[in-house]
């Protein structure tokens, strides 16, 4: 059978999982993923069909109307009889509760997407004029405190790396791996800090999407579009150090493609990556959770002290809309405008 890429894999997973979620909705729900598909990717109807299922789960649990018959049974005409008041009872009750044995804690920016799958839902049916109210786009959207950036100095990168190449610091169980995964680690890591891509871009790379002739890499961007980043030296080195040790895990049944792969000789997958950086980064630093979008912050931080051109940073994080990188970038800018206080003198000191 054909070797799906990355990107295939992932849709097709989460088209699965799309259908399994469906099923459990209002039979009307289907429409609504079907309109949606050609301007939303699979992972944003995977995230809408999951809010709308506690949506529609707490209805059927705390309203007298929808919990007289299935939730599967309900009828697109229900939906006009929510209020207002109604959803913002819903927004309480996200802030904390128990599903299946499992605590739920959904603080300010939670609530907002939620918020936001609910809107999306209702909007759809009411621009179709299939329902006559709209009762989401009355809700105020709950105030969401601008969260510091956290991201790594450089004196914490050097560390990491020192760590993730020596493994000195490891527990033992960890050292018995070390030699098997530390030139991959490195090169994750390495390509992470040094090129500023996401965890699922960097999981996704395949063997010939690294173009060392010209230093690139080609990977694919939110929304399917496909780019090329240009890396330095230390990624080269790291990249061709793990590529030599990574031609002999390959096995018949392996992963031919995959750049990254697991011990299993499969590709690595995201939660893989995202444990690697915390096991790494916590010999770093005990005081800042580490996740490879902290890792991706980092390189951000860096090129824009470095060049102080914000649409660069933009471009190369592949952020849509500057204004995404200038909130993120602002106290960075406010400390270059602070540092130009002084540098114009008036008159000369005597």
């Amino acid at each position: 059978m054909k070797e799906h890429t990355y990107d295939e894999q992932v849709n097709i997973d989460n088209a699965l999982k799309l259908r399994e979620i469906i099923a459990t909705l209002p039979k009307f729900c289907g429409e609504f993923f079907r309109g949606i598909e050609p301007t939303t990717s699979s992972r944003t109807r995977i995230a809408y069909a999951y809010d709308l299922r506690v949506f529609f789960e707490f209805l059927h649990e705390n309203n007298p109307v929808f919990n007289k018959m299935e939730i599967v049974s309900y009828p697109l005409e229900l939906l006009d009889q929510i209020k207002p008041m109604d959803i913002e009872e819903y927004l309480d009750y996200l802030k904390y509760y128990v599903k299946d044995g499992n605590e739920h804690v959904n603080r300010e920016r939670g609530k907002m997407r939620k918020l936001a799958s609910l809107r999306s839902f209702y909007n759809y049916y009411y621009r179709k004029e299939m329902i006559e109210k709209n009762p989401a786009s009355l809700v105020k959207t709950p105030k969401v405190h601008e969260k510091n950036i956290v991201r790594l100095d450089i004196d914490e990168i050097a560390i990491m790396l020192d760590e993730a190449e020596q493994g000195e610091k490891l527990t033992k169980g960890q050292q018995k791996f070390h030699g098997k995964t530390k030139t991959r680690d490195m090169a994750i890591l390495t390509v992470l800090l040094g090129t500023g891509i996401r965890v699922s871009e960097c999981v996704g790379l395949d063997i010939d999407d690294i173009d060392f002739k010209n230093n690139g890499m080609k990977i694919k961007r939110k929304g399917g579009k496909e780019v090329i980043l240009y890396f330095g030296d230390e990624v080269e080195e790291a990249l061709r150090e793990y590529l030599e040790t990574r031609n002999s895990m390959i096995a018949e049944t392996g992963s031919q493609n995959a750049l990254f792969l697991s011990l299993q000789k499969k590709r690595i997958n995201v939660r893989s990556v995202e444990n690697l950086v915390k096991k790494y980064s916590k010999l770093a630093t005990q005081l800042k959770n580490i996740t490879p979008h902290k890792l991706r912050s980092t390189y951000g931080t860096n090129l824009y002290r470095e060049t102080g051109d914000i649409y660069l940073v933009a471009d190369v994080l592949g952020h849509a809309d500057v204004n995404t990188t200038k909130k993120h970038y602002a106290a960075i800018e406010d400390d270059r405008r602070r540092s130009a206080a002084n540098l114009v003198r008036l008159r000369e000191k005597n």
